[in-house]
């Protein structure tokens, strides 16, 4: 009780309130009014125009249509500018590019965000058609075959932060045969499995490692059978082999 105390007395009521604004903005495509928002957070008009025009002098929130506030690209941008992600892109985009090639998939590179992979950044497959997925887009770690890979290449303590963080943020139990199954992606180095999201779609995912052997994200291909007569087998070699490469650039360690 008095670590809890001792939390709340050094909260910043003001920050709170931009935070709430940016967060609940993040899930809409369309944007809010200062009223929508208001009764949303449970806060008056007055409170919440005083912190839109502070983000909207800022950069980080911009007037769209009817009266209504919609995030802009300044968080995805600082995000893409902190050092980190920035030397992790810069080694990974021309390694994706040749993959993609190689392989005639797409290809997209995840990190964990708390309880979520965010996509960083995605390249297509030089074909007409192909599977595609939005950079800056997230997902439910327990739904996509990046954040079991990532999970099951975690140092203990770090995974055991990472499933806090997913059961406080879902409020659900951990899958039963979790353990198992990150016994096997350890084993076999790789995830391959079907779509969670997506049918005809199969996942293949490999980590991209730092230089303690944890992961710091996967890179994965959407292997669609259709596309380009190319079997999955012929995938998943070089798929490992282009993960190997980024976790090399970046200093990790090669498994």
């Amino acid at each position: 009780m008095a670590k809890e105390a001792k939390v709340v007395s050094y909260a910043t009521p003001a920050l709170d309130k931009g935070l709430d604004v940016i967060e609940l903005l993040a899930g809409q495509t369309e944007g809010m009014t200062k009223s929508q928002l208001a009764r949303a957070l449970n806060r008056t008009v007055s409170e919440i125009f005083r912190m839109l025009l502070t983000l909207e002098q800022r950069g980080y929130i911009a007037q769209v249509g009817d009266d209504r506030y919609s995030l802009t690209l300044k968080l995805f941008k600082l995000v893409h500018e902190h050092p980190p992600t920035e030397r992790l892109l810069a080694s990974a985009l021309p390694v994706m590019q040749r993959l993609a090639h190689q392989t005639l998939q797409s290809c997209h590179l995840g990190v964990l965000e708390t309880s979520r992979v965010v996509i960083l950044s995605q390249v297509n497959a030089p074909t007409d058609v192909g599977f595609y997925v939005k950079p800056g887009s997230t997902v439910d770690l327990m739904a996509a075959a990046s954040g079991y890979v990532i999970l099951a290449h975690q140092k203990e303590d770090q995974r055991e932060r990472t499933l806090a963080d997913w059961m406080r943020d879902t409020g659900k139990a951990l899958p039963r045969d979790l353990n198992a199954h990150l016994g096997r992606i350890c084993n076999d180095g790789y995830e391959k499995r079907e779509s969670y999201l997506v049918k005809g779609v199969v996942n293949i995912s490999f980590p991209v490692l730092d230089d303690r052997g944890s992961a710091l994200g996967a890179l994965t291909v959407p292997y669609i059978r259709a596309l380009g007569g190319v079997v999955m087998d012929d995938v998943i070699k070089p798929l490992g082999a282009a993960a190997a490469e980024i976790t090399a650039a970046i200093g990790g360690s090669v498994p």
